[in-house]
């Protein structure tokens, strides 16, 4: 009799599972031949298009229908500048390339009880529960695919008040670690892959969005690549102070007759060395590292080499929004 693989199986056969099942356009989490709740959820909407029982665990039957199709993923280079700045943000937020930079997840550590997104939106703060919500309202079958039977689970806790739920978030991940359990942790990164979440992260993001393209107007910049930077500004640093833009506004005046392209490079370059001395000491070369990385189009970030144009789409070209 074949071997059953389920949540808590390891090794290189849920390797092949989740291989197969991001080839097939179910699975878009990391290869780690782990089966948590990501696998579990892309098993049981395999099962679910083929007519399989559907319990998220592969046995034979299941093993047997997986090898067959193959749907590729759709370009991040189509997608808006919103989307691909948050993308470059989240890469930066949680070391994770695309998509997986839209699954970020984490756990009480900051007394918020869990924090999910390229944003981090959170339950502490109740800023992660409209997501939460508005998901439910407009896409429930999806809802139903990736929670399943944990979907009632989540809903009941969506209508308890603040502190109930952080209670729960807490009763789901590790006391010290606050590590988020599985399968809840593999679920609520499955929904961070779906582009219907990434939407509605969007839709939350577009205020943040706007106050970047405020600063790329008081700069006089006018590239992609100089919005991906004001939007890494506003989410790690908050935005630049009036003194920090004076500053700034005194060096750029400095700069000798270029062409376009040079000219809008060095003022990035100015702004994200004059950011990064305003951060607060301990992490000044960190935000810097960051900031150059964008107004160069390259760079290395937290050991990762990142290519604006390559990996994300955001070029030194006029924005389009």
């Amino acid at each position: 009799m074949m071997k059953l693989y389920k949540i808590g199986s390891t090794g290189k056969e849920v390797v092949k599972i989740q291989k197969k099942l991001k080839k097939l356009g179910y699975y878009h989490g990391p290869i780690d031949g782990i089966f948590g709740g990501g696998t579990y959820s892309a098993v049981k909407n395999f099962q679910r298009d083929h007519n399989l029982k559907v319990d998220g665990i592969v046995g034979e039957k299941t093993w047997e229908a997986l090898f067959q199709k193959n749907i590729p993923n759709q370009s991040i280079k189509k997608k808006p500048l919103i989307y691909r700045c948050m993308a470059l943000t989240g890469t930066f937020e949680t070391g994770k390339d695309f998509p997986e930079c839209f699954a970020g997840i984490s756990g009480d550590f900051d007394g918020q009880g869990m924090s999910l997104g390229v944003l981090q939106w959170n339950f502490g703060q109740g800023s992660l529960q409209p997501l939460l919500k508005e998901m439910l309202s407009k896409h429930r079958n999806l809802m139903e695919k990736i929670f399943n039977e944990y979907l009632t689970v989540l809903e009941t806790v969506l209508k308890l008040d603040r502190e109930s739920q952080l209670e729960f978030l807490r009763s789901i991940q590790h006391p010290v670690k606050h590590f988020i359990y599985e399968p809840w942790r593999g679920m609520f990164k499955s929904l961070c892959r779906t582009e219907e979440f990434q939407k509605i992260q969007i839709k939350h993001a577009q205020d943040l969005f706007e106050k970047a393209l405020d600063l790329v107007k008081d700069f006089n910049l006018w590239s992609e690549r100089a919005v991906a930077l004001m939007f890494d500004i506003k989410v790690q640093n908050g935005g630049i102070r009036d003194i920090t833009k004076k500053q700034i506004t005194v060096e750029i005046e400095k700069i000798p007759e270029t062409n376009r392209n040079d000219l809008e490079v060095k003022k990035m370059v100015i702004i994200a060395n004059k950011r990064a001395e305003a951060s607060n000491p301990r992490w000044i070369e960190d935000v810097r590292s960051r900031k150059l990385c964008i107004a160069y189009g390259k760079g290395y970030v937290h050991g990762i080499e990142i290519d604006l144009e390559n990996q994300y789409g955001i070029r030194l070209k006029e924005m389009k929004i």
